[in-house]
């Protein structure tokens, strides 16, 4: 009869009766008892009230019987602690038995019973089960440790059993040592930086020689660690990987993973030369096509392997094209797959067969797989040129089935090979032009609009099919807005007497009717172009195009090499490095592939990727326009020192002269006060700052009382706290958060960098572009070491104000670009307006009595300043540090009336009359200029107290000012 008979009772008080069964003198009875608690438990049952009795029936020398119980007991001892250190006596007993498996067992369970109580008398049983003389005892002992580590580290590494442990590599029983080698590597993996495998050519030697004799899982354990050694030279790594390359032939393709893994990894230390290096590349191929005949789950974790494989080392499956042809029964993952792999393996050799076979596919009935195999005959022409008039031909003859999403996906392609290979395939465009209609999707039609912007040219009617288009241009997706801008505007350029009102028509739907503000700002750059220089504009937006490049989706050599390291893991799988996706406290160390042996030999071969030390000295490409592009004053570093350019005499700029902005006071307001006869008849909205801009709205002093809980100095002026300007997604793992501050007179950025990519940063340079004030660093970057990953440096940039002047909008706006070793990387930042406060602003009072009287009463701006806690005298101190000046000062009628002053860099002159009620936390501040007043300044300056709730023109127009 069977168990099942366990499952099936339905008896009333049934726990009363299987308490009397388990206190029966019968010892069959009290076995079929145990067996019907533990079929309760299996099954969800509470049977935690017959823990004293089934604790008693341990005393048993039946190992059937005491296996249960033992499995009762790891189930509630959690919920029952007191009663579990009953079953203590008991198992330090069983850990003498004579019988090896009853010791193991009596081991086992006390490891895995999570109770900190019974963990104290695990100790000496343990100590003695790690040298017991039977090697299934010691075995089971030496996972039991990892188990205990994982409660109690401390009490492992006080008692001395990771000494033992390492012992146990030592072992004469290949078992022993494969356990001991998984304990030790799941205790380093919660302690990175802990060196328990101290691994050594002796402990290499001794672990090869137990991977012969293990289990399947024991080769795992034992191959995985191995994968962590970095042998001295090239002839230690050769031995390692001739001792492995058997474990090839192995049926768990686990092992097989496993020492594809250890010989990847080995094969950089070899030499190209070397008559083994070519042998071991052709005992690579025959494992990994066998694994391609399992199921096909297995198939795809094989497939995302052998994928990086190929990116790696291409040559080794060069010749298994075929193996890699799709099957009309594949799952869809596997076909895709496949299909990625044939890419990659594509070469002059074999282009024929793949694109007869990519061909075929594109008549499949499954959309996503015919898109990709279509996509695939577009990468195909462009990885091999001599195949690219082939794969255009093929293209065309899909074309011509008319099936809609074919017609598509083909349209896409062409454009990229458009791009590759230019002025070479223009005459299907007559072809692509017919199946304009066709088009509805986005990626599609931006790809056409592309093409006939870019050969406008060479189309007839071109004018009109990109007006088709403009049509529903409110109801495109972004995508096929920007380019249907861009392609009128190409247009335009080649043929202005025609185009006109269409680049027009389209300027103003991007500019005037349209909310995206990516969109509006191309517009705007285009308008502003074809405004003021149709030369250069000609020059920028039909500039030669870089040609793409041919493999688009390859994975970045540095995180190749550390996937390289996890081949059989999650993490080739998922193509990220674990530490993208295992959470919690454990420490995940990033691993690497060995330095090559040979000094060379990384960028002889072009399939091998540079190595991370390497990769500074090579010539990067160009990145950088020349300084004649409109854009080359922000985008050409100057990375020697800056140009010493004699610095203006504040002297020598009056007020009310013209500034250095070319527009005069009035264009501090960012809007166009021209003709205004007053400022209040003219004063508008501020310019708003950009959402993008991590920064305090306005640029403004960001509350120089300190009531937005910044940094606040003693002595200087105040000091913003630090915000992140360029994250590390948009950086490459780069990320640049910082402030600026007035020390002793001079102005400086104070920089944050922190390293979160995977890779050393070196080589750090900065640069700015135009600005309002001419902002420019006084001296270069100084970073001194080396920015290690998850490494933060702080760095102290002094700048000037001696630069080239141009005016941004928001005017405090600076525009940033940072290099170093891995790339270019630009961001906007503001600085706040009271760096810009020089400390000789305090006016004469004399001439600052004459200049009062001289403006007029429309010429003031009122602000109301709310919950501001200060009496005048800290008030004028508070202005005072941040050099903004009460050049005097009066009672009128029980209120303080603080008359001040204040000189920017440019050398303009602001003043302002502040009113303060003794017990009236809302303050009045007046602005007078003689043409106009800085908005900036009267931001900053009402900041400074508290909260402005709204700023009152002459005119009666409140402007609200959110946020401040």
């Amino acid at each position: 009869m069977t168990d099942s008979k366990y499952f099936t009772t339905t008896k009333k008080g049934e726990i009363f009766e299987l308490k009397a069964e388990l206190n029966s003198d019968k010892k069959e009875k009290k076995k079929e008892a145990v067996k019907k608690v533990i079929a309760s438990m299996t099954v969800g049952k509470d049977v935690s009230a017959l823990f004293p009795d089934v604790v008693n029936c341990m005393q048993t020398d039946n190992l059937e019987l005491k296996k249960l119980v033992y499995l009762y007991l790891m189930n509630y001892a959690k919920s029952q602690p007191d009663m579990a250190i009953m079953a203590v006596n008991t198992f330090v007993k069983d850990c003498e038995d004579p019988n090896p498996l009853i010791r193991a067992l009596a081991v086992r369970t006390m490891g895995c019973i999570r109770v900190d109580k019974i963990t104290e008398y695990l100790c000496e049983p343990l100590r003695k089960c790690l040298k017991d003389e039977d090697p299934y005892v010691r075995k089971t002992a030496a996972v039991c440790v990892a188990k205990l580590h994982d409660i109690n580290a401390q009490l492992v590494e006080d008692q001395g059993f990771l000494d033992t442990l390492k012992d146990l590599i030592s072992d004469s029983n290949p078992m022993v040592v494969a356990n001991a080698v998984a304990a030790l590597s799941e205790i380093a993996e919660s302690h990175p930086n802990s060196n328990l495998l101290d691994l050594n050519p002796q402990t290499i030697n001794k672990l090869l020689t137990a991977l012969n004799e293990c289990t399947e899982w024991g080769q795992i354990f034992i191959l995985d660690c191995l994968a962590n050694y970095s042998p001295k030279d090239d002839r230690e790594a050769q031995s390692i990987c001739e001792r492995v390359t058997p474990r090839l032939s192995h049926a768990n393709s686990a092992v097989v993973l496993s020492a594809v893994k250890v010989l990847m990894k080995f094969m950089e230390m070899l030499s190209k030369d070397l008559d083994y290096y070519g042998t071991l590349l052709k005992k690579l191929a025959p494992p990994l096509v066998t694994l391609l005949s399992a199921e096909p789950e297995l198939q795809y974790v094989a497939l995302r392997n052998i994928n990086l494989i190929v990116q790696k080392r291409p040559e080794i499956l060069k010749h298994e094209m075929k193996v890699f042809f799709v099957k009309y029964n594949d799952p869809i993952y596997v076909k895709l797959e496949k299909l990625d792999i044939m890419i990659r393996l594509a070469s002059q050799a074999n282009i024929a067969q793949v694109l007869a076979e990519l061909k075929e596919y594109a008549t499949e009935v499954d959309v996503d797989f015919v898109r990709k195999a279509v996509r695939a005959i577009g990468r195909c022409a462009i990885k091999v040129e001599q195949s690219a008039e082939r794969c255009v031909s093929t293209l065309l003859d899909l074309i011509q089935t008319k099936v809609n999403y074919v017609v598509q996906e083909a349209i896409v392609v062409i454009k990229d090979i458009f791009r590759k290979y230019p002025n070479k395939y223009e005459s299907v465009i007559a072809t692509l032009c017919e199946n304009l209609d066709s088009l509805d999707e986005p990626e599609a039609r931006a790809a056409m609009i592309w093409i006939v912007g870019e050969y406008a040219e060479r189309i007839d009617n071109a004018d009109e099919l990109l007006e088709s288009f403009l049509e529903g241009f409110h109801d495109e997706s972004t995508q096929v807005q920007l380019q249907l801008l861009t392609a009128i505007v190409k247009l335009f350029l080649k043929k202005p007497t025609e185009t006109q009102e269409l680049v027009q028509q389209v300027l103003s739907l991007a500019t005037q009717d349209s909310d995206n503000p990516d969109l509006r700002d191309r517009g705007y750059i285009y308008w502003r172009l074809l405004s003021t220089d149709p030369v250069a504009a000609k020059e920028v937006v039909l500039a030669e195009k870089p040609l793409i490049s041919e493999e688009t989706d390859l994975i970045e050599p540095t995180l190749l090499d550390e996937l390289i390291c996890h081949i059989g893991t999650l993490a080739s799988v998922y193509h990220k490095p674990p530490s993208a996706f295992v959470e919690g406290s454990r420490g995940v160390q990033h691993k690497r592939l060995p330095p090559r042996s040979g000094s060379n030999e990384s960028t002889e071969s072009p399939d091998v990727a540079p190595s991370a030390a390497a990769q500074p000295t090579e010539q990067q490409p160009a990145v950088i326009p020349s300084q004649g592009d409109l854009l080359g004053d922000l985008l050409n570093l100057d990375l020697g020192p800056p140009v010493n350019v004699p610095p203006i005499p504040s002297s020598t700029v009056q007020m009310g002269a013209m500034d250095l902005l070319g527009g005069g006071l009035d264009s501090l307001l960012g809007g166009d006060l021209s003709g205004s006869p007053a400022i209040g008849a003219g004063y508008g909205t501020p310019a708003v700052m950009p959402t993008s801009l991590n920064a305090p709205l306005g640029g403004g002093l960001n509350d120089l009382f300190d009531l937005a809980g910044g940094m606040g100095m003693p002595s200087g002026s105040y000091v913003a706290p630090k915000t992140v300007w360029l994250p590390a997604a948009k950086a490459k793992g780069l990320e640049i958060s910082g402030t600026f501050s007035r020390r002793m007179g001079h102005i400086y950025m104070d920089l944050c960098l922190m390293n979160k990519a995977m890779q050393v940063m070196t080589d750090f340079a900065i640069q700015f572009n135009r600005n309002s004030f001419g902002m420019a660093p006084a001296a270069p970057l100084q970073v001194n070491a080396p920015l290690a990953p998850n490494q933060t440096i702080e760095a102290s940039l002094p700048l000037n104000t001696v630069g080239p002047v141009m005016k941004m909008d928001p005017l405090t706006n600076l525009q940033v670009a940072v290099k170093n070793n891995i790339d270019v990387f630009y961001f906007s930042c503001l600085y706040p307006i009271n760096m810009l406060f020089v400390e000789d602003g305090k006016m004469d009072r004399q001439i600052f009595l004459a200049t009062w009287k001289d403006i007029p009463n429309e010429n003031e701006v009122q602000f109301q300043i709310k919950d501001c806690h200060l009496n005048a005298d800290a008030v004028t101190n508070k202005l005072q540090s941040n050099n903004i000046f009460t050049v005097a000062k009066r009672n009128v009628e029980g209120q303080d009336m603080l008359y001040q002053s204040l000189k920017l860099t440019n050398g303009i002159w602001v003043l302002a009359e502040l009113r303060i009620q003794p017990g009236n936390p809302n303050y009045t501040l007046s602005f007078f200029s003689l043409c106009c007043m800085p908005a900036m300044v009267v931001l900053s300056y009402g900041s400074g107290f508290g909260v402005i709730a709204e700023m009152q023109s002459p005119r009666g127009i409140p402007t609200c000012f959110p946020g401040i």
